[in-house]
């Protein structure tokens, strides 16, 4: 295969590199290191992800990691990650973090610097900072592109919008509790 043959090849639906082309840099992120600005994000908290997207050298490893930042009192709200588990590390503050499970148990406690918690595959699962400090964490993932779907705006802001009957059955609320009503 010629160079300009591998490079129209892509594995997992990014390119793939010549392995005399690679370079330290492929392997390589600080994103990290840069703590996210949590000013004017209205739950809270910015998620910075280290995926296939930022670090090339990710694919096919199965493997990545983001860094999520809390305001005092903020959140990560309910979202799953249909492609990987996560495993949570607190950096600094605490924080109160849940799952539900599959037969609606809601698995959750409170998580403090230096301490771990682990998210199942798929499963809803959110973050609160629980305290007036800000806080922090690494999630590392079992996938160099673990997906996510927050739970809020896939119900309200698909498009076309889920139908307000569907929704106030899903969440046992009547109609003007998704939109507003006509009086």
């Amino acid at each position: 295969m010629n160079g300009s043959e591998c490079a129209a090849l892509r594995l997992n639906g990014y390119p793939c590199k010549r392995p005399e082309s690679t370079t330290a840099n492929d392997f390589f992120s600080d994103v990290l290191s840069v703590p996210g600005n949590t000013g004017g994000n209205p739950s809270g908290s910015v998620v910075t992800a280290a995926t296939v997207d930022k670090v090339p050298g990710l694919n096919t490893m199965g493997v990545s990691m983001s860094r999520i930042d809390y305001a005092p009192w903020g959140a990560n709200p309910p979202h799953t990650h249909p492609g990987a588990s996560e495993l949570l590390l607190v950096l600094e503050g605490s924080l109160d973090v849940g799952f539900i499970t599959t037969t609606g148990k809601f698995v959750g406690r409170t998580v403090c610097k230096g301490e771990m918690f682990v998210f199942p595959r798929g499963l809803v699962h959110f973050q609160r900072n629980n305290n007036g400090s800000p806080a922090a964490a690494i999630s590392a993932f079992n996938s160099q592109l673990p997906g996510t779907q927050k739970w809020a705006e896939a119900l309200y802001t698909a498009l076309p919008p889920v139908p307000a009957d569907v929704l106030a059955r899903a969440l046992d609320v009547n109609d003007c509790m998704v939109e507003p009503c006509v009086i």
